[in-house]
């Protein structure tokens, strides 16, 4: 199933990039569509401050759902 990413989307990192501090997981949010299929996602902590912001490719990115999804 192939989910869209939109803008305030949360999503998890699905690989690790150790040379930015990033690892399979971490959560984030999709602050910017910056190309198709390319994004700025914000990592903050529990207090709100951010510790990373990047653009990722879709695929190294999987959107999370706190509800249910309704597949057609």
């Amino acid at each position: 199933m192939s989910t869209e990413i939109n803008l305030l989307d949360v999503v998890a990192l699905i690989e690790d990039l150790p040379e930015r501090g990033l690892y399979r997981g971490q959560v984030g949010t999709v602050v910017e569509s910056l190309a198709p299929d390319v994004f700025e996602v914000e990592f903050s902590d529990n207090n709100g401050r951010t510790y990373a912001a990047l653009a990722l490719r879709a695929v190294q990115l999987m959107v999370l759902h706190h509800q249910p999804v309704e597949v057609a």
